[in-house]
């Protein structure tokens, strides 16, 4: 009897090594499980949010890896970026990409935002400069300054706030997997590999649904 409860034994243990084996990524290790899930805008698709500052060099040096991402992704993956302000100079840039979005011309400032601040190094001290160099995209320069304005980009400034506290984001860039996975390069171990975290999430996901 000692000896079939030994084997019985052995026979879980080595199962449960083989299905953690066949897991790469491990929660607490390589992302973090929220505790709270956050409600996605569609249940039926797979969410991944980038929390990012245009400020930020590391949002900078991930852009083009994100990109890259995103251009491969399904139809299935609903991807969404949300600027955060982590102080006041933060506001500004993230006031314009909200613009941008509101109007439909990310595609045509996002990378071009990026390169203004941290290759030619502009400095934008208010809404002013961020309409002028935004004119030179090809937006609308009054529209672009009564959107930045707005109650809409007001309220997606709150939302996204709400959002940074609910995801409980504390450096960017940060994605957010389905509302319930954040994953970081310093959790990932680096700016790549947390794409590679991801993709795993979003087949966990995908799975589960």
């Amino acid at each position: 009897m000692l000896k079939s409860l030994a084997t019985a034994t052995m026979a879980v243990g080595l199962m449960f090594s083989t299905v953690q084996a066949a897991e790469p990524y491990q929660a607490g290790k390589d992302y973090v499980e929220l505790t709270q899930p956050v409600k996605t805008a569609d249940p039926n698709k797979v969410e991944v949010v980038e929390m990012f500052g245009y400020p930020c060099p590391h949002c900078n040096s991930f852009e083009p890896m994100l990109k890259a991402w995103e251009k491969q992704k399904g139809e299935e993956i609903d991807f969404e970026r949300i600027p955060v302000v982590f102080g006041r100079s933060w506001e500004g840039p993230a006031r314009s990409y909200y613009t941008a979005e509101l109007m439909g011309k990310v595609d045509e400032t996002h990378q071009a935002m990026f390169d203004a601040i941290h290759v030619e190094r502009k400095r934008f001290r208010g809404a002013e400069d961020f309409a002028d160099f935004y004119e030179s995209l090809g937006v609308d320069r009054d529209q672009f300054l009564k959107t930045y304005n707005s109650f809409a980009v007001n309220m997606k400034l709150n939302q996204g706030d709400s959002k940074l506290r609910s995801y409980q984001v504390d450096g960017v860039p940060t994605l957010i997997v389905n509302g319930k996975y954040r994953v970081t390069a310093g959790m990932a171990g680096s700016q790549a590999d947390m794409l590679k975290v991801v993709d795993y999430l979003i087949n966990k996901e995908e799975g589960d649904q």
